[in-house]
Formats: structure tokens, C-alpha cells, sequence
């Protein structure tokens, strides 16, 4: 090749990087371009703002334990956002800096409930600290809700006494940071952030709407968990809209009747602001039935005895507008659990709750594309694997 041919190659070859470089550049811009701006609000309290010290007793000794010591529930989530940081957002570190925007979204880990209860069985005190809570994405200017990631974190342990309020703070500091290596709601918060995503169009919403306790299965939940009039129907619709969502991926609308009025929704920021949001009305309807719960015998041996611990619910998703139901379909999951012949007294309740439980994740599994095997052994529909189907399909708009 003579000198001119080798010029006209290098000469290729440089535009041809160029051009790639050109194309990453634009490519990168465009990515950061389309990150949704979305402002930090740290830790709120969902309902009546003058009932907050009566609905979270705990909570709110352990945030005035951490300003105490120049700490705040808000900075600790800041911490936790620090180490997983959004894949999809740009976070802003206040409000303030969005005013001007067409659209100011904030973002704020808000508690929904505290549950604490303690049970005597013998000589042991069974110490359980529930808290509930949502990944919320609002905007400020329409004052609404956006999208909503559901989360929760629970710490269970026993003790030879009545615990004391030293034992409960401790566990509900747990529940909070973390332990035995299991993340806490500060790091799930962070978790479900880091892949959070607002869509440029609006996404349908989905939302549990109805739920209905049989008497098969509301006896055999504790008093703790039914302690309100509709806490037992927020405390299922809650563990199914968090399969759902942690496991499918899909935000979900706060279930109304535990946290809102008239669907609107009442948040009080750590640092005092009060806010009354809309919630969205839902594309998507779910319903779900809890049926009843087992405990079948299922061997012996001289450690101890096993059993099985099986639930039994009934779940529909319906389309309001369209006037069908994708999904539509009864469920039952077991679970075994072997009782040692050391063990004098059984609580059944975190039994059924395991198998409960894992029937709304391996459903949520199964919508995510993870394998169809358990859900066509346990729904009675005949045509389960169409509707599975139809509502991943379904689940991909609400995206």
C-alpha cells in the first residue's frame, strides 16, 4: 500500500473513533439528561400529626435518643443512601432546590405502623416489634403521591422475664439499623431507592383495595396484630403489596383504608412540615380473601415432632375500566416446621405467618419470570399459567 492508502486509513480509522466516542458521549449525556430530579425528605410519620406519640411510642424515643446524641433517623437514612446510591435519580439534598421545577418530586421513608406486643407461654415472654413503612415519592406542588415501595422489618425474640422498655428500644433500634445481617428499614429504604424509577409517561397503579378476614383465619392471629378496628385488613394488605413489590419490582399505592381518609394521605415530617396527600385511584384492583390457616401432623421422631403449616387465600386483580380480571384464582403454601421434644410450648403464629408470607412471594417470584412450578401446584384455577401471563404483562405498565 503506498503512503497516500496508509493516510486515507489512519485518517479512517481516527473519524471512525471519533464518531464512537461521539456516540458514548451522547449516549452518557442523554442517560444523565433523563434522571428525574427528586428531593430528599428523610423520615415522616403517615396519619394524624397529634396522635403521632400514641401510634409510635418507640419510634419516637429512639429518634429523640438519636438527637440527643446529634444524630437523626434523617441523617441516618442519608447514611444508608450513601452506600447504595440511586441507579436511576438524582437526588437533591433539600426541597428548596426544586422550586422552579415543572415537577418537584421528594421522596421520604414514612412509617406506617409500630406493633409491639409481648406473649407469655410458660415461663417465656415472646418479645415481637413490628414496624411497617413505604419508600413514598410525592409531589409537593399537586400535592399527591406518585409511587410507593413498601417495606417492613420485624425483630422476635424471647425472654425468661417480662421484657423492659431498655429490651424493647434495643429491638426496635434493630429494626431500625439492622442485625444478623439482616438490613434494617434504613438500609431497605436505601435498597428499594437504588432501584427506584420514575417513567417519563405516566405509569398505571396498582393498589390493594379490598380485604376480608375469614373466621378460620382470624383465630389464629394475635391479639397484637388485631389490636384496631381494620389493622388485621392493613397488616395482610401490607405483606402482600411488599411481596409484590420487592420481589415484581412494581411500586403499589398505600392500602387506603389503613392510612388514609377520603383517599388522601396525611405525612408529618420529622422536622415538623405536615402534608395531605392524593392518592392516585388505581388501574388495577386487588382483592384478597385470607381463608384460613392448617397445622397437619406431618412426622415424629425422637428430636421432636414436625409439622405442616399451610395457608389458604384467595387473590383477584381486577381492571375497573376494562370490566376483567387477569388474575383470579385461590392459593394454598405450606410450610414444615419440626418442634423439638425439648420445646414445651409451641407458638404457631410465626408459623403460619412463614407460610403465609412466602405464598405472596413465591406469587410475586412467579410474576417476575422466576418459574411457573409452585404456582401450578398451588392455585386451583385451572388456567393459572395464562393468567400468570396476563399479569406480568400487566405489571410491566406499572413499571
Amino acid at each position: 500500500m503506498n503512503s497516500q492508502g496508509v493516510w486515507r486509513g489512519l485518517l479512517r480509522a481516527s473519524v471512525a473513533r471519533c464518531l464512537v466516542f461521539v456516540a458514548l458521549l451522547s449516549a452518557t449525556s442523554a442517560a444523565t439528561a433523563q434522571q428525574k430530579e427528586v428531593a430528599l425528605s428523610g423520615f415522616a410519620y403517615s396519619g394524624d400529626a397529634g396522635s403521632i406519640a400514641q401510634r409510635f411510642p418507640y419510634t419516637k424515643k429512639y429518634e429523640a435518643a438519636l438527637k440527643a446524641a446529634g444524630d437523626s433517623p434523617a441523617k441516618r437514612i442519608a447514611q444508608a443512601v450513601k452506600q447504595a446510591p440511586p441507579q436511576h435519580l438524582r437526588l437533591l439534598p433539600q426541597i428548596a432546590e426544586l422550586k422552579g421545577s415543572d415537577q418537584a418530586l421528594a421522596v421520604a421513608l414514612v412509617v406506617n405502623a409500630e406493633t409491639v406486643s409481648v406473649e407469655q407461654f410458660g415461663e417465656l415472654r415472646k418479645l415481637l416489634v413490628l414496624v411497617k413503612g413505604q419508600v413514598l415519592f410525592f409531589d409537593f406542588k399537586s400535592m399527591s403521591v406518585a409511587r410507593a415501595y413498601p417495606i417492613s422489618f420485624a425483630s422476635i425474640d424471647t425472654f425468661p422475664y417480662d421484657p423492659s422498655e431498655a429490651d424493647v428500644l434495643a429491638r426496635l433500634t434493630q429494626v431500625y439499623e439492622g442485625a444478623g445481617g439482616k438490613p434494617g428499614l434504613f438500609a431497605r429504604f436505601a435498597n428499594a431507592l437504588a432501584k427506584a424509577t420514575i417513567p417519563e409517561t405516566a405509569a398505571q397503579q396498582l393498589q390493594v383495595t379490598q380485604v376480608s378476614i375469614k373466621p378460620e383465619a382470624l383465630e389464629f392471629i394475635p391479639a397484637a396484630v388485631k389490636s384496631a378496628p381494620g389493622s388485621v385488613e392493613t397488616w395482610a394488605a401490607d405483606m402482600l403489596a411488599e411481596a409484590l413489590s420487592t420481589r415484581a419490582g412494581v411500586p403499589i399505592i398505600p392500602y387506603a383504608k389503613g392510612y388514609a381518609i377520603g383517599n388522601v394521605m396525611s405525612m408529618s415530617i420529622a422536622d415538623g412540615d405536615v402534608f395531605n396527600l392524593k392518592l392516585p385511584k388505581p388501574d388495577h384492583e386487588i382483592s384478597l380473601e385470607l381463608s384460613g390457616f392448617k397445622k397437619i401432623k406431618y412426622g415424629e421422631a425422637a428430636a421432636g415432632v414436625s409439622y405442616i403449616y399451610g395457608a389458604y387465600a384467595k387473590l383477584a386483580i381486577e381492571e375497573p375500566l376494562m370490566g376483567r380480571k387477569p388474575f383470579n384464582s385461590a392459593l394454598k403454601n405450606g410450610e414444615v416446621k419440626l418442634v423439638p421434644a425439648t420445646q414445651v410450648y409451641v407458638d404457631d403464629f410465626p408459623a403460619f405467618y412463614d407460610s403465609l408470607n412466602l405464598m405472596f412471594v413465591k406469587l410475586a417470584q412467579a410474576l417476575d419470570g422466576q418459574g411457573n412450578a409452585w404456582v401450578k401446584s398451588a392455585a386451583a384455577a385451572p388456567d393459572i399459567e395464562r393468567q400468570i401471563e396476563q399479569t406480568k404483562e400487566l405489571i410491566k405498565k406499572c413499571k
